[in-house]
C-alpha cells in the first residue's frame, strides 16, 4: 500500500507541480489583467459593467483552463487522470455556466443603465426596465438547464442512457409537462407579460383589496409593495386570469373624491367655495379638476361628492384627507345645525 502511494506520488510530482505552477500563474496574471482594466475604465462604462459583474466567474473558468491543459498535456498512465479530468470537465462546465448566467444578467443591468428614468421618460424606461428583467431571468434558466444538462452528459452512464430516453422522451415529456405546469405557466406568462406590459416596475396596482407598487418581478411571480410596507407575493399566472387597476398605466395622475352626508338644509354654495379655498391653499392639488355635486340623497340626509385631481396616487390620498377634514371642520364650525340628523314626527295617540 505505502509502495504504491509512493510510486504515485512520485508519477504525480512533475504534473501536480505544473499544473499547480499554470493555475497560479494564470490566476495572477488575470487579476493584474484586471486591476489593470479598472484602472483605466470607467467605473459606468458598458465594458467594466460586464467585467465586474462577472470577474469572480471568469477568473474559475481560466484557472480552470489552464489546470484541463496541463492535465491533458500529462501521460494518460498516470493513476487516476481520468477521474481527475473528468472532475475538472465537470467543474469547468458549471464555472462557464456560471459566468454565462453572471454575463447574462450583466446584460439586464446594462440595459437599464442605459436607459435612466428621466423626466418625462419615465414611461419608457420603466418599460424596457420591465422587459429586460423578464427576458433575463429567462435566458438565466434556460443557460442553468443546458449547463446541468451538458454537465451530466460528461458521465458515461448519462451518455449509454441517451438512446433509450429518446425513445421514451414523448411519454416522459408528457409526465414532465403535467408535473410541472404551474411553474411553465408561470413561465409562459411572464413572457406574455413582459410583450403585453400591463403593469411595469414602480406602476401602482390595485389588487386584491391592496393599493401597491409593482417592487420586484421574477420569473414566476411579481413582489408588491403595499402602502404599510407589507409585501404581497403573486404569482404571474394569477395577473392573466385575474383582472386588476394599474393607477399609473399611461400616466401618474388620478381623480380622487370625498364624500359627505349632509342635511337637506345645508346649502351647497358655501360648501364649494370652501372646497375651492382649500384646495388653492394646498400644494397636492394639480390645478386640472375641482367638482362639487350632490350625488345621492335618502330620507334623512344628502351626498356631496368632492371630486379633484393629484399629480399621483400618494399625493391624491394626502389631498383627500386634508380636504375631508378641512370640509368636516367648516360644517362643524359655521352650519352644526346642517349636519345629518334623524327626523321624527310624534304622533299622540
Amino acid at each position: 500500500m505505502l509502495e504504491a502511494f509512493e510510486a504515485g506520488f512520485k508519477a504525480w510530482w512533475m504534473p501536480g507541480v505544473s499544473a499547480v505552477f499554470a493555475v497560479v500563474a494564470t490566476y495572477v496574471i488575470y487579476r493584474l489583467t484586471l486591476a489593470l482594466v479598472r484602472h483605466f475604465s470607467e467605473s459606468r462604462a458598458v465594458p467594466r459593467l460586464f467585467l465586474d459583474a462577472s470577474a469572480g466567474a471568469l477568473g474559475l473558468v481560466f484557472c480552470l483552463l489552464a489546470l484541463a491543459g496541463t492535465l491533458k498535456a500529462a501521460s494518460d498512465d498516470l493513476p487516476l487522470i481520468g477521474a481527475i479530468q473528468q472532475v475538472t470537465t465537470l467543474l469547468l462546465i458549471l464555472a462557464i455556466t456560471w459566468a454565462a448566467v453572471r454575463l447574462t444578467s450583466a446584460i439586464g443591468e446594462v440595459i437599464v443603465a442605459l436607459n435612466p428614468v428621466l423626466e418625462g421618460q419615465w414611461k419608457r424606461a420603466r418599460k424596457v426596465e420591465t422587459q429586460t428583467r423578464f427576458l433575463v431571468r429567462a435566458l438565466n434558466i434556460l443557460i442553468v438547464i443546458i449547463g446541468f444538462g451538458a454537465a451530466l452528459m460528461t458521465f458515461e452512464s448519462v451518455q449509454h442512457m441517451g438512446a433509450s430516453l429518446l425513445a421514451s422522451a414523448g411519454v416522459g415529456g408528457l409526465i414532465l409537462g403535467f408535473a410541472a405546469r404551474p411553474v411553465l405557466s408561470n413561465l409562459l406568462a411572464g413572457m406574455q407579460i413582459a410583450l403585453t406590459q400591463p403593469f411595469r416596475i414602480d406602476d401602482v396596482l390595485h389588487v386584491q383589496g391592496e393599493w401597491c407598487w409593482v417592487e420586484e418581478v421574477t420569473a414566476t411571480y411579481v413582489v408588491l409593495r403595499v402602502w404599510d410596507l407589507r409585501r404581497l407575493v403573486v404569482p404571474l399566472q394569477w395577473f392573466i386570469e385575474n383582472p386588476f387597476q394599474n393607477w399609473s398605466r399611461n400616466t401618474a395622475d388620478l381623480l380622487g373624491a370625498v364624500f359627505i352626508w349632509v342635511d337637506y338644509t345645508m346649502p351647497v354654495e358655501p360648501l364649494r367655495q370652501e372646497f375651492k379655498r382649500l384646495l388653492e391653499q394646498s400644494n397636492l392639488w394639480d390645478g386640472k379638476l375641482a367638482t362639487v355635486q350632490v350625488t345621492d340623497s335618502n330620507d334623512q340626509a344628502m351626498q356631496v361628492r368632492f371630486l379633484m385631481s393629484a399629480a399621483d396616487s400618494s399625493r391624491n390620498w394626502d389631498l383627500r384627507c386634508a380636504v375631508r377634514e378641512g370640509l368636516v371642520t367648516f360644517i362643524q364650525e359655521q352650519y352644526p345645525a346642517q349636519l345629518p340628523r334623524v327626523r321624527a314626527r310624534l304622533v299622540e295617540s
